[in-house]
């Protein structure tokens, strides 16, 4: 008898995604048009990013202009410290799409867009500064500058310009570039955001799974940084996601259908086969096959790792991390050598519930 994952699978398509460049760094970028969000963020102590951050946090009525995937994450940041009007977001081309593909990023910024806090287009860098990436307001104007790898802010405020004299400088007043970046947002393209909000995905775990499965994912979105668990690393945001459903026994067809649910749609249901027989050979999972009725029997997901069960929601990440680690025979099976000498059978260990 076919079990309920039996059929085809699709994988999901690369990313088109823009990086911040000059024509000089276009041979470079060329390369890193094809990847994934979670490919470009993973950035530790970059001082660009908190520049963006501690320069937008307070800001209002902000119109920002050829923002790459990188600088999103600060712009979201400082929006929530922030008051006033919806921000004007115009990203580069291939920024939104690849949205679509990175949960924690993607939830994040429909978030923002649900609640109005900004407003995300799609157009072409500013052809202003360095990289083309420029974050204006009433009376402040913030350009990346600087060569590639040493990206930073050059700041120009009302005072600063009222004080210039030159012809050259007068065209660059704040107000001259705010009008700028406002008439290139108003052509930029308006595309929506391919992942749900979190409030959203959250109201939906609820009623399709439960209250404990719903408060782990919600607890996990916030403690990832943006670009950890994307579309195409292993473990993956789909491997994150079985694994939370099996630390609560849910049925696969139940996740499944709540990935599906009209307005959540994070990946195609059919795309979480792999990741969950990828749990089972590391030893983090088990697939149970539960007959209900006529037809393929269901899968029952059970967490059966001591260390899935006990982590904390925000620990689970590291937790498959480490496994995902580990060395593994051809088969996809952690090699023997790799685990604990005394790693006991599942039905000797007693289960720990919360």
């Amino acid at each position: 008898m076919a079990d309920e994952d039996d059929g085809a699978e699709r994988s999901s398509n690369p990313a088109s995604d823009a990086a911040d460049s000059t024509p000089a760094d276009a041979a470079s970028d060329l390369s890193r048009h094809a990847a994934e969000v979670a490919d470009l963020l993973p950035r530790s102590n970059d001082p660009l990013v908190e520049a963006v951050e501690t320069a937008l946090s307070g800001r209002s009525e902000v119109v920002a202009v050829g923002v790459p995937v990188r600088l999103l994450p600060p712009v979201l940041a400082a929006r929530e410290r922030s008051s006033g009007p919806p921000w004007r977001v115009a990203c580069r081309p291939g920024v939104v799409d690849a949205l679509s593909r990175a949960l924690v990023l993607g939830t994040a910024a429909a978030e923002a867009v649900e609640t109005d806090a900004i407003r995300i287009r799609t157009g072409e860098p500013l052809d202003h500064g360095t990289g083309g990436t420029l974050f204006a307001s009433p009376d402040r104007v913030d350009a990346v500058v600087g060569p590639a790898g040493d990206r930073t802010l050059a700041t120009t405020t009302v005072d600063d310009a009222s004080r210039s004299a030159s012809a050259t400088d007068a065209r660059l007043t704040v107000r001259g570039v705010r009008a700028a970046a406002e008439s290139r947002f108003d052509a930029a393209t308006a595309e929506s955001v391919g992942m749900p909000s979190r409030r959203r995905l959250v109201a939906a775990a609820r009623e399709v799974l439960d209250d404990r499965f719903a408060d782990d994912v919600a607890a996990v979105l916030e403690s990832l940084a943006p670009g950890e668990f994307g579309r195409t690393s292993e473990p993956s945001d789909r491997t994150l996601l079985v694994a939370l459903a099996a630390r609560h026994d849910h049925l696969f067809r139940d996740l499944r259908r709540w990935v599906g649910t009209e307005g959540v749609g994070i990946a195609p249901a059919q795309e979480f086969t792999r990741d969950r027989r990828a749990l089972v050979e590391r030893e983090l999972i088990e697939s149970i096959k539960v007959p209900m009725g006529p037809g393929r029997p269901m899968l029952r997901l059970r967490a059966v790792d001591d260390a899935l069960l006990r982590a904390r929601p925000e620990e689970v990440p590291s937790v498959l991390t480490g496994r995902f680690a580990l060395p593994t025979d051809a088969d996809g099976r952690i090699r023997r050598d790799a685990t604990r000498d005394d790693r006991r059978p599942v039905w000797e260990r007693r289960r720990w519930r919360r």
